[in-house]
């Protein structure tokens, strides 16, 4: 009998303690990842009007560099923490990256020119990219099958949890005059102290315990079965020469590149173009956007629980399916075909639930691709090497604002790439019901 044969039972009365903890420790990761990344888009215009006075009407090519460095940095961080992650172990790999980009993040508040911001946020990029990956690997390995989708659903929320955090500070911190921004990055230094909790409640995975001491035990033989060798072989080489999961991976990669690409290309402008709509009808800018921020959040905090949900009941195909067709649909509405103001920020929860809370199938699926000697790696080159891609979403939007004056044709255009979502999702694997892969 299988665990999806057992007598119904509510699933949360199936979890341990440990279980728990796993799940709060990764969404609290995700939370903060959340806050430093939306601190980013609700400052960069403040600390470009201070660092970069001479921008000029060039600002939002300016900010758009900033994020685009950022995500960059997070794709090369998130690929290598991944790998980590498979060989010291998730909770080790997790504790090093929160502290690292804490320690960048505080940082950030005393740069003292655009430059050195730049480079401080690639810094920044670098080590928070690390922390994703570990923690879905945890929290996939740690939860039973008939809840693990609802458990990324849960460790995702952080990050709108985060956003909308940061979107709450920044509303009455930005009041307090030009270095406002740098306060927001100060608070950025709290996740440090998170640290020294992880160090004692949260457990590392028994599923990779097993896979180091296999990987021991077969170090220095000479003689290797080809399953032994995916053992040894070094982990991004091995998801790359087998080609079930060579297959996934371009599968994933590509997935992810669509979601991550729209989101960062698109939805990190909603504040900004609802800040200008507001200040058309004579309103504060700041104020408005700051609103927008956590209304578009709200909605994402939803949409990232729900998809957990709609996966473990409708399957992983159907539900991103629906995220992606809507999202497609939604870009447009908000950005080209609503006017008023008040229905704006209607739009931005709707939007928000399925543009940003979309982010979920990543967890969900991702885990389910690969065996535990390779799932950190495998999960983390998917959900990341996108943004080798999606860093020029920023720009690009960046550029096309600077020169035609407004936002929705940026995210009419970009919005486009919901297509090759829709296009490839029937190729993945269904995978609602079934355990993890060994191997």
């Amino acid at each position: 009998m299988t665990e999806t044969d057992a007598a119904p039972q509510r699933w949360y009365r199936t979890l341990d303690r440990t279980q728990w903890r796993a799940l709060t420790a990764a969404n609290l990761g995700w939370l903060f990842d959340g806050f430093e990344t939306y601190a980013l888009i609700l400052t960069a215009g403040s600390a470009l009007r201070q660092l970069a006075p001479e921008a000029g009407g060039q600002s939002a090519f300016h900010i758009g560099l900033t994020i685009a460095l950022t995500l960059l940095g997070w794709g090369v961080g998130g690929i290598v923490g991944g790998i980590v992650a498979d060989y010291v172990g998730r909770r080790r790999m997790l504790l090093t990256s929160i502290v690292l980009y804490s320690l960048f993040t505080g940082l950030s508040a005393f740069a003292w020119s655009w430059e050195s911001f730049l480079v401080l946020r690639l810094l920044t990029g670098i080590t928070l990219g690390s922390e994703w990956g570990t923690g879905t690997a945890l929290v996939a390995e740690l939860w039973p099958t008939r809840a693990r989708a609802k458990a990324a659903g849960f460790m995702q929320c952080g990050l709108g949890l985060g956003f909308f955090v940061a979107s709450a500070c920044w509303h009455f911190i930005a009041p307090l005059g030009p270095d406002a921004w740098r306060y927001m990055f100060l608070l950025g230094v709290l996740p440090a102290l998170f640290a020294l909790w992880l160090r004692r409640g949260v457990p590392e995975s028994e599923r990779w315990t097993k896979v180091r001491n296999r990987r021991t035990q077969l170090r220095g033989q000479d003689e290797l079965s080809e399953a032994d060798r995916s053992y040894t072989r070094f982990t991004l080489g091995q998801i790359m020469v087998d080609p079930r999961l060579r297959r996934l991976t371009i599968l994933g990669s590509i997935m992810s590149t669509v979601t991550t690409l729209a989101w960062w290309g698109i939805s990190t402008w909603v504040p900004a173009y609802v800040g200008s709509v507001a200040a058309r009808e004579g309103h504060s800018a700041e104020s408005f956007a700051s609103t927008a921020g956590m209304i578009y959040n709200v909605g994402a905090i939803a949409g990232y629980i729900s998809l957990g949900f709609l996966a473990d009941r409708f399957g992983r195909k159907a539900t991103v399916l629906l995220y992606f067709a809507a999202s497609l649909v939604l870009t447009p509405v908000l950005f080209l075909w609503t006017h008023d103001l008040a229905l704006i920020l209607v739009l931005c929860v709707v939007n928000g639930f399925f543009t940003l809370g979309q982010y979920t199938w990543m967890p969900v699926w991702l885990p389910e691709f690969y065996p535990t000697h390779l799932r950190a790696t495998g999960a983390a080159f998917a959900f990341n090497a996108a943004r080798f891609i999606a860093f020029l979403g920023p720009l690009t939007a960046g550029t096309i604002i600077d020169r035609l004056g407004g936002y929705g044709i940026a995210a009419s255009a970009l919005g486009l790439v919901y297509v090759v979502g829709i296009l490839v999702v029937p190729f993945c694997p269904e995978t609602r019901g079934r355990q993890l892969p060994e191997s």
